[in-house]
């Protein structure tokens, strides 16, 4: 089953602490729903380039789109 990747971009000087604190609360999220086998993360791009992001089942995507409203998804590889 492939897998999608859900991403929050964050920008600005203060983007890897907004990507970091954005993780706590889809972990917190992640937690109150009981899921597995979801991953939740944050990955510093550049200075000034941050993202937060799920790896979900294609399956239950829809689910965590329409709960979570990210700013975009991608196939996870």
């Amino acid at each position: 089953m492939r897998k999608i990747k859900l991403i929050w971009d964050f920008r600005g000087p203060e983007s890897a602490k907004t990507a970091e604190h954005h993780k706590i609360h889809l972990d917190e999220f992640l937690a109150t729903k009981k899921t597995q086998g979801v991953l939740a993360g944050f990955q510093v791009l550049s200075d000034v380039y941050a993202i937060a992001f799920i790896v979900v089942d294609e399956a239950d995507m829809i689910v965590f789109r329409d709960a979570l409203r990210p700013h975009r998804g991608e196939v996870y590889e």
